[in-house]
């Protein structure tokens, strides 16, 4: 069975193989005990003996070694694939262009030329069937031109902004 361990921006694929351990397909000579108290384990790792106390934090982990605290996330590649098709399709990196889901008035625009956005931030605010609707950031950028000015009328599709 695989498993993807993250540990702060890396992340390492584990594979348990009948007894043997491949960490990023290198094998790795693992003994792992525990030692008493719920979350103590004992560690052999290629000949070197570790204490570990590990915290499970709903999905994640707490691994405290040596007096170091490191958070540690672990999904099996059957999450794994469950997630990944959850997801949306990845937006593209570059140019973005943003566009009205609907048609309607723009009542405002809540950013300029060269403003630097974060995801989810509201954009645009377009009413449309008497209500007003924010049209967000999909991912954190740099507005790169407004297409649109208060009080213009668009259309479906039509581009409001284009985010770099």
């Amino acid at each position: 069975m695989k498993y993807f361990a993250t540990v702060g921006d890396r992340e390492f694929e584990i594979e348990i193989v009948d007894s043997q351990v491949l960490v990023d397909g290198e094998p790795v000579d693992v003994d792992l005990q525990q030692s008493g108290a719920p979350g103590l384990f004992s560690a052999l790792v290629n000949g070197d003996s570790y204490e570990l106390f590990v915290e499970n934090q709903g999905g994640a982990y707490a691994v405290t070694l040596r007096g170091e605290q490191i958070h540690v996330a672990v999904e099996d590649e059957r999450s794994r694939r469950l997630s990944a098709g959850r997801r949306g399709p990845a937006l593209p990196h570059g140019k973005l262009p943003v566009r009205a889901p609907i048609p309607g008035l723009v009542i405002k625009v809540l950013v300029a030329e060269g403003d630097t956005v974060a995801e989810d931030q509201p954009l645009v605010i377009l009413e449309a069937m008497k209500m007003e609707n924010e049209i967000r950031a999909l991912r954190a950028g740099v507005v790169r031109k407004v297409e649109v000015a208060a009080g213009e009328r668009v259309e479906q599709n039509a581009l409001l902004l284009i985010l770099g």
